[in-house]
């Protein structure tokens, strides 16, 4: 283990971690005109398209962790892209619901090809893609991602009430 990760905190690894992860996928998806942000959100789309679900905006950003705010620029960047469409809700005039296109599913592909490739390469070490350690990570991952977190003003608010 190197050094500079010796007795580190498990926040910072962490940390190190997703920009390890960022870098790498910015990196790799480049080619094909994409960041990392761009990627979450078609890839993300291109799931939720195949299991029939036009989702809006907000649903989006709820699904990726993204700003609400970002998750509107990525998406006017990658509509201008031609790789999705952005289009009012009929029933609600402030949603704004995102199709991919087929440029942009075609585009999704080969990036989902690219990452998880990347990320094969990443989880080596676990002993793969599909072994039970990765498994196991993913679920103490997603345990971890579950834990809702309340910023400590609001904790110290919250004592300070009798």
């Amino acid at each position: 283990m190197s050094s500079v990760i010796e007795g580190a905190t498990p926040g910072f690894l962490v940390w190190r971690l997703s920009m390890k992860w960022r870098v790498a996928v910015d990196r790799a998806l480049a080619p094909l005109g994409l960041t990392h942000a761009q990627y979450a959100l078609v890839a993300s789309l291109y799931g939720m398209h195949r299991d029939g679900l036009r989702p809006s905006q907000r649903q989006l950003a709820d699904h990726t962790g993204l700003e609400a705010l970002y998750v509107s620029k990525l998406a006017r960047a990658l509509e201008t892209a031609g790789l999705l469409e952005r289009e009012r809700d009929s029933r609600d005039p402030r949603a704004v619901r995102l199709a991919l296109t087929e440029q942009g599913r075609e585009a999704t592909r080969r990036a989902i090809e690219v990452v998880q490739e990347l990320m094969g390469q990443l989880l080596e070490p676990l002993g793969g893609l599909d072994s039970a350690r990765t498994r196991e990570f993913a679920r103490e991952l997603t345990m971890l991602l579950d834990v809702p977190l309340i910023p400590s003003t609001e904790q110290e608010h919250e004592k300070e009430q009798p």
